[in-house]
């Protein structure tokens, strides 16, 4: 099938707290689909049935009319995707990226781009992945976690003394783009830093805290992309870093030992595979100063913006950023 007799369904939006950065990939898939020749609709399935008209308005900061979970599902169960060959999700988060949404494209049997229901949901709850990482032999920081509904502020503090001590890093189950994390530097900082991730999610992740360097890995088919090293000008490598443009610096290939870029390229098909994912996702790692790897998590759907680390790694292998897209198309067809 040639590119022009294939209809895409570009969802992006969503309700997730990763709204706005699902827009901002929006915009840079639309335009790789159009220059590829796709025929190409717009969804914002957080609008419902009354979709924009015109095409810029999904890409707007302000809403043009109510958001929420109910318009997302009546939205993949209407006419809107009559028709369509495959949905490329461009959507990030709880609601997009746990399975959810994957659930109902199966139900209706639409193709769409990306891991399956098991796969997505296995990578976004972290304690679960973690589980997974631990049974295929890929390095993870110790972690424990805690509900909502049973957190003792003194019990969670004598764990984190037990297992790993301060600093320690405390985040949403659930959640991606470090929305809700901390780095919780001592037992002064515990009590905010939980309350921020429970304002997210209703289990929280607290996790040892690996001193290093972050590094990443894209998955692109069977194949792990150049190792990227990832510097943020201060700070750690939070929300305000990632989407903010000169707020850190992108080296690729990382200037680390072949040995070590090896390894982390096996670690990262590791921890995709044992999840189950598919096509294509991005590992994210700590490396200490003498070469130890922690896996940190996998990311099914990750960014697409003009900041993403995914393009880049790609870009480092030879793939420009319409081929990527391309590829990503073609993997699930």
């Amino acid at each position: 099938m040639v590119n022009s007799k294939l209809n895409v369904a570009l969802l992006v939006g969503g309700t997730s707290p990763e709204r706005e950065v699902s827009k901002a990939s929006g915009k840079s898939i639309l335009k790789a689909l159009l220059d590829l020749g796709y025929n190409v609709k717009v969804i914002d399935p957080a609008y419902g049935l009354i979709q924009p008209k015109e095409e810029y308005k999904f890409f707007e900061e302000k809403d043009f009319s109510e958001i929420s979970n109910k318009n997302q599902l009546e939205a993949i169960n209407s006419t809107l995707l009559d028709g369509v060959d495959i949905v490329f999700i461009g959507l990030h988060g709880k609601w997009s990226e746990d399975g959810t949404l994957q659930a109902l494209l199966e139900m209706r049997g639409i193709k769409y781009t990306g891991s399956k229901v098991l796969a997505s949901a296995l990578a976004m709850n972290k304690y679960m992945s973690k589980i997974m990482f631990q049974h295929f032999d890929v390095t993870t920081p110790k972690w424990f976690v805690v509900n909502k509904d049973e957190a003792d502020l003194s019990l969670i503090r004598e764990k984190i003394k037990k297992f790993f001590g301060f600093p320690c890093v405390i985040k949403p189950n659930d959640q991606g783009s470090t929305i809700g994390l901390t780095i919780c530097r001592g037992e002064i900082e515990l009590g905010s830093a939980l309350n921020k991730a429970f304002e997210f999610a209703s289990t929280v992740l607290v996790e040892e805290y690996i001193m290093g360097r972050e590094l990443t890995v894209a998955i692109l088919g069977k194949q792990a992309l150049p190792v990227l090293e990832i510097k943020p000008i201060d700070g750690f490598y939070d929300y305000e870093h990632k989407y903010t443009t000169g707020k850190s610096e992108y080296i690729v290939p990382a200037v680390i030992p072949p040995k070590v870029s090896n390894h982390l390229q096996h670690q990262a098909l590791l921890a995709f595979n044992s999840v189950g994912c598919e096509s294509y996702a991005r590992v994210d790692f700590r490396l200490t100063k003498d070469y130890k790897t922690y896996c940190l998590e996998v990311n099914t759907l990750p960014g697409m913006t003009h900041l993403s680390l995914v393009p880049k790694m790609a870009a480092a292998a030879g793939i420009t950023f319409e081929d990527l897209i391309n590829r990503i198309i073609q993997n699930e067809l």
